[in-house]
């Protein structure tokens, strides 16, 4: 009998098997971060920035004619919605683009000398330096996407790299790293391994480690870096319960899709996916009927059928979640306005919640599901309150026509980033892109992530005939 451990890689749709993969163990994750770690510390491996810019332009096209096949295994595996998939693989082509113009713009700037009589005679200046090895503990729900923002960041910039996809969807990280090595990245630079939690946890925290990119569970997440060896940086990415505050004059026809967009893309399943709506209550009941009614006209379904707008959940224990929740929230005053039953052991019906009580679990943490609630408030300040009231502060958004209540709430809301009128979920890859408080720490975004994996050094050059 095999000794070697394996994860099975499950449809979340119906459970079926798509690939059984081998774990590693703990001497070959050693030789992967042995490796990266002599890449780093010998400067005559380091790859040149011209070489890093054409090797990414290889990958960019490697991928633009493997879209389909990209597509079909994202959303196989992570159950995110064909034409939503599809979206994905688009982006995770142009991050690569965002990643390889960026390398131009990693430059320091010259320090002003002589401004006081200890530093005449002089000339300084700085660089910046790629920060070492990166570990990057990634997330089920844009396989591919995100595998781009926590690989390619870190190669553009010049460190060795080593990844953890997550165990329900490493298929589009494989699919990612062939296409890496057609394109010619040298050996040991891009790694992935596929280990058990414990092995996960021992590589991030290893002291060869220059700096974790981890999304995921804010428990694990924070656990991790109180672990971290000193002076190993991190970008903590975990949850939010993104709140929306909607004024009497929000323009409802323009509103309403970016709400159901917002609330019900791929299944709920994004850290800022809409979730506390706060409505005034002239329009409250309107606002709540017209969510419903764009609610029930989404298909679930089969995530690889090109017309499906919501897929399954990630695994079976989350609908059971889910409907824990609702119930509760019915229990404790919450109306269904529609939804709030399962469709079967993978799928949950996208569901309104009206009014539930700010106690209720779908009230206080984040739901990570097809739930979006609708509470009426005749108190802007009190709502807004409301909205900063949980841990959670990653991303928010406010609807309405007057410039001058817009800005007042996008100071008064404790986000990271504020929409106005647009949902929460919004998000372009070159944007910084985090939470803050409970819901992480650093900044995505390929530019910022890829400031954040370099390092200033400062020269200072000394001569009489300066």
């Amino acid at each position: 009998m095999s000794d070697i451990k394996t994860i099975k890689v499950l449809s979340p749709y119906d459970n079926s098997l798509i690939k059984e993969l081998a774990l590693i163990g703990e001497k070959d994750v050693e030789k992967i971060l042995s490796k990266a770690h002599g890449l780093f510390l010998d400067r005559s491996k380091w790859i040149p920035a011209h070489k890093r810019i054409d090797i990414l332009e290889k990958v960019r096209h490697l991928m633009q004619d493997k879209i389909e096949e990209l597509t079909k295994t994202a959303a196989g595996e992570g159950g995110k919605p064909y034409q939503d998939s599809k979206v994905e693989v688009l982006r995770a082509i142009n991050g690569v683009k965002i990643a390889s113009e960026e390398i131009g713009r990693l430059s320091g700037k010259q320090i002003p000398m002589g401004l006081t009589e200890a530093t005449a005679n002089r000339l300084a200046f700085t660089t910046r330096e790629p920060i070492g090895v990166v570990v990057s503990l990634s997330a089920f729900n844009h396989p591919l996407n995100l595998i781009v923002h926590q690989t390619i960041t870190a190669f553009a910039a010049g460190c060795p790299v080593i990844v953890k996809p997550a165990s329900n969807t490493p298929l589009s990280c494989i699919a990612f790293m062939d296409i890496l090595k057609e394109a010619g990245v040298p050996e040991g630079w891009v790694q992935m391994v596929l280990v058990e939690n414990d092995l996960a946890e021992k590589l991030a925290t290893d002291k060869r480690v220059n700096y974790l990119s981890f999304i995921g569970s804010a428990k694990i997440g924070w656990m991790l870096k109180s672990k971290l060896a000193p002076g190993t940086r991190c970008a903590l990415e975990h949850g939010g319960a993104a709140p929306v505050i909607v004024e009497k004059d929000a323009d409802l026809a323009d509103m309403i899709p970016a709400i159901v967009k917002g609330g019900f893309y791929h299944a709920g399943q994004v850290c800022v996916s809409v979730q506390k709506v706060f409505v005034h209550d002239s329009i409250a009941k309107e606002v709540a009927e017209k969510i419903t009614k764009g609610a029930r006209s989404l298909k679930v379904g089969d995530p690889l059928e090109k017309d499906t707008e919501v897929g399954p959940l990630i695994r079976t224990g989350e609908v059971d979640r889910l409907e824990e929740w609702v119930n509760e929230a019915k229990k404790e005053g919450a109306e269904i306005l529609c939804g709030g039953e399962r469709i079967s052991d993978t799928c949950y019906e996208p569901t309104v919640l009206w009014n539930p009580s700010h106690e209720s679990k779908v009230s206080r943490e984040e739901i990570f599901g097809p739930v979006v609630c609708v509470y009426s408030y005749s108190d802007r300040e009190e709502a807004i309150r409301l909205a900063n009231s949980l841990d959670y502060h990653f991303q928010a958004a406010v609807f309405t026509q007057d410039v001058n209540i817009a800005l007042d709430t996008v100071q008064k809301l404790n986000a990271t980033a504020v929409m106005v009128n647009d949902h929460t979920a919004f998000r372009a890859d070159w944007m910084p892109f985090g939470g803050r408080d409970t819901s992480g720490e650093g900044l995505g975004g390929i530019p910022y992530s890829m400031h954040e994996m370099t390092r200033t050094k400062l020269m200072v050059f000394k001569s009489k005939f300066l």
